[in-house]
């Protein structure tokens, strides 16, 4: 699965790293990143996450790349 954060729309609300913590965190800013090593990694939290964004910066695909 390939993660996509929208660094410009994030709006730091942290949903993401509550719905799927094994996959997301909050950099020293409190904006969305991917935890090392989680790109790639089928989470089924993930497409949680996505959907729980208030601002939709986070989109996921199927395969990697």
């Amino acid at each position: 699965m390939h993660i996509d954060i929208d660094k410009d729309a994030c709006i730091g609300a942290g949903q993401c790293a509550l719905a799927a913590p094994g996959v997301f965190t909050q950099d020293d800013d409190g904006y969305s990143m991917l935890l090392p090593g989680s790109e790639g990694r089928d989470d089924p939290m993930t497409r949680e996450a996505a959907r729980a964004c208030p601002v939709s910066a986070i989109t996921v695909r199927d395969g990697v790349g």
